[in-house]
C-alpha cells in the first residue's frame, strides 16, 4: 500500500510542477491589458481562459498532492 501511494503521489506532483511552470508571471499581463486583453483576465470567461484552466489544474493537483501526502504519513 505504501509503495502504491508513493507512485500515486508522483502524478499530482508532476502535474503541479508543470502547471506552475506554465503559468505566466503577474507582470506579463500588463501589456495585454493595455491592448484590450483585460476582458479575458477580469471578464466572465476567466475560467475558460488558459490562465483560468491552469489555476484550476494547479489547485486540484495541490489538493491531491496534500491529500496523498497526509494519507502516506498516516500509514507510515
Amino acid at each position: 500500500m505504501s509503495t502504491a501511494l508513493k507512485i500515486i503521489i508522483l502524478i499530482p506532483s508532476l502535474i503541479l510542477i508543470a502547471s506552475i511552470l506554465l503559468q505566466s508571471g503577474k507582470n506579463a499581463g500588463l501589456s495585454g491589458s493595455i491592448a484590450g486583453g483585460a476582458e479575458s483576465i477580469w471578464g466572465k470567461n476567466k475560467g475558460r481562459s488558459y490562465e483560468g484552466i491552469l489555476s484550476k489544474v494547479t489547485a486540484v493537483s495541490a489538493i491531491a498532492f496534500v491529500a496523498c501526502a497526509l494519507i502516506l504519513a498516516a500509514i507510515q
